[in-house]
């Protein structure tokens, strides 16, 4: 192959002065959208029947799902107005930080100011953010199992150990917090608790919020909060932000308006400071996180300068319409998940988008395994599931219910067809 001036071959690949980070290379396996590419890789559409996506945490597209329609106008006015074709400050728009504060104040014992709040491009930016914050030469983070495993992508790719605490199926998926305790030692630095939980559906009591706060006081350790699915809650208990134990343990709450208002791809979240004694202040958190911001990049300015109208101006009636779809279909889902062999539902959800269901490979005569499961499952059935080892668990199923109902219910029936199919003859 000659190079650009025709002049003779291009140099052999060793001449380069290339080779590839291998930290990177190696976390296709832990990102979600690697292991739902793989699992999607034999999947050939036939155009008589649609795919059915019950792998991932992504409502938008469907009617039941659309934000609220004064969210819209919040970011066309903001748009429109040309007052915010600047760069923003790197922490983010004081006006939508001071909103931000106040809306999440509603529900704490003391209130939050804009110096509390700083901008991310979503919660998955929030997450790197405090994941670089934090690392340091030894420094270990405390992880649940199952999670959300953007958590140790971020956490590897900064150098920090991971460990796992067990979150506790037959109560509800509690955290272990014997386990979590034993885990811990002076290089310890975080522990993350994600509620409403992705991806188990559960809702942590104000009772158990307690004894987390309680335990990470006891280790000196930071409470990293993932609230993203704040208020998506359909059943007996009531989401309790983490922030309310703030004086207890400080906190570091994230969150966005992915979820709530059902817009992932407008790209706003944000990291809180819920520390009413100041230790954040005093060792220097809030100093690192600014510099952090210092060289990121920043969330779309317009979206910030929309985020004032569309918290004050949503209407309750949007949310509460969100979360009665997904009562439905939570409801659709547990009904029908009992009716499926070889799958069992620990527990119903209460919360989030998702469920997680353990797999009973004994009772299939040709399936090794979660992957192989959802490999074939998307081949044969068009039905996309996340393999329970993409989330720490491996031979479960991670299954996401916030899709129209009639979709879900499709999908789950195409679940049970493939179970039947793949079970072994009773004897």
């Amino acid at each position: 192959m000659e190079n650009a001036a025709g002049d003779g071959l291009l140099p052999p690949p060793a001449a380069w002065n290339f080779s590839p980070n291998e930290a990177l290379l190696g976390l296709t396996a832990v990102s979600l959208r690697g292991v739902l590419g793989r699992v999607k890789a034999g999947m050939v559409e036939d155009g008589a029947r649609p795919v059915v996506p019950l792998g991932h945490g992504d409502p938008s597209a469907f009617p039941c799902f659309r934000t609220a329609p004064e969210a819209v106008d919040a970011v066309a006015g903001a748009l429109r107005s040309g007052e915010y074709n600047s760069y923003a400050n790197s922490v983010g728009l004081e006006p939508a930080r001071r909103s931000i504060a106040q809306y999440l104040s509603r529900n704490l014992p003391y209130e939050l100011s804009a110096d509390d709040v700083y901008l991310s491009s979503g919660c998955a930016q929030a997450i790197e953010i405090i994941c670089s914050v934090l690392a340091r030469p030894g420094a270990n983070i405390l992880l649940p199992r199952p999670g959300y495993l953007f958590y140790k992508a971020r956490a590897i790719f900064n150098g920090m150990e991971v460990r796992y605490f067990d979150l506790v199926p037959d109560r509800g998926w509690e955290v272990d917090l014997d386990g979590l305790q034993a885990l811990a030692d002076k290089n310890t630095v975080a522990m993350v608790i994600v509620n409403p939980g992705n991806p188990c559906g559960n809702v942590y009591t104000y009772e158990h919020l307690a004894k987390i706060a309680e335990t990470a006081r006891k280790l000196g350790i930071f409470v990293i909060a993932d609230e993203v699915y704040a208020h998506l809650t359909f059943g007996e208990k009531k989401f309790v932000p983490m922030g309310v134990f703030g004086s207890v343990s400080p906190v570091l709450t994230l969150g966005s308006i992915s979820k709530r208002w059902v817009v992932p791809g407008w790209r706003l979240g944000w990291i809180v400071t819920n520390d009413p004694n100041g230790v954040f202040q005093r060792i220097k958190v809030l100093d690192s996180i600014k510099s952090y911001l210092n060289i990121s990049s920043d969330p779309v300015t317009f979206v910030q300068g929309a985020i004032p109208q569309l918290i004050e101006n949503t209407k309750e009636e949007f949310f509460d319409k969100t979360v009665e779809v997904l009562r439905q279909t939570a409801d659709i889902c547990w009904e029908k998940l009992k009716g499926i062999s070889c799958i069992t539902c620990p527990s119903k959800p209460e919360g989030s988008m998702f469920v997680m269901v353990k797999l009973d490979l004994s009772c299939m005569q040709d399936i090794k395994d979660d992957m192989d499961f959802c490999c074939r499952l998307a081949k044969e059935e068009l039905v996309v599931v996340l393999p329970g080892y993409a989330v720490g668990y491996k031979n479960w199923l991670r299954i996401t219910f916030a899709i129209g109902p009639s979709s879900l219910e499709d999908g789950l029936d195409r679940l049970k067809s493939f179970c039947l199919r793949h079970s072994k003859p009773k004897k």
